[in-house]
């Protein structure tokens, strides 16, 4: 099998049910899932350190289920067998509340940053509110989606925000604030 097919060569793809534009809303939204699967990936990469071990296992559960968020995007069929779950939802809720606590406290907002990871999980932070926003925008056209994904790409980003500041809390880096930021933390 060739990993080319031409199939898309008119600007057309293959959701699960029905031939569309490349230009499709789920296409659009599936795509920023892959792309955030891959900045996912290249953090996890950054993190192959001893003392991040639970992290890179983290993100690749995540990734895991990012593959399962594309696919129930992809689902246009009147037969739904969503795989992403509300579990996964628990999960990231979990991890968030263990890496916010590892952090220092902060009262207002925080520039993207710190080390290469640090600032990876921030890209990462970034993307999935992009995804977020799009899959907002297929709902509001009334299309059918999986019960939990606007759910998990909420959470998703804030356990993204809280594992770039614990990344910074265990390689010893302070997160740098924003200076003319007010408090929002309380």
């Amino acid at each position: 099998m060739k990993i080319y097919t031409k199939k898309g060569d008119q600007g057309m793809t293959q959701l699960i049910g029905k031939k569309v534009k490349k230009t499709h809303a789920r296409v659009e939204a599936y795509g920023t899932v892959d792309e955030l699967n891959s900045f996912v990936g290249l953090t996890s990469v950054l993190l192959q350190e001893e003392k991040h071990e639970d992290l890179v296992k983290d993100l690749t559960k995540i990734q895991h289920e990012l593959f399962d968020l594309g696919g129930d995007l992809a689902n246009v069929t009147e037969k739904h067998d969503w795989t992403l779950s509300n579990k996964a939802v628990e999960f990231l809720e979990a991890k968030i509340d263990q890496y916010w606590e590892e952090a220092p406290p902060i009262r207002t907002f925080i520039l993207p940053g710190g080390g290469k990871a640090s600032a990876n999980l921030h890209v990462c932070r970034t993307v999935a509110r992009r995804a977020e926003r799009l899959v907002v925008n297929i709902q509001e056209e009334s299309d059918e989606l999986p019960p939990a994904a606007i759910k998990y790409l909420n959470r998703l980003s804030d356990y993204f925000f809280a594992a770039a500041r614990a990344v910074n809390a265990r390689n010893g880096r302070e997160d740098v604030l924003y200076e003319r930021g007010k408090d929002v933390f309380k």
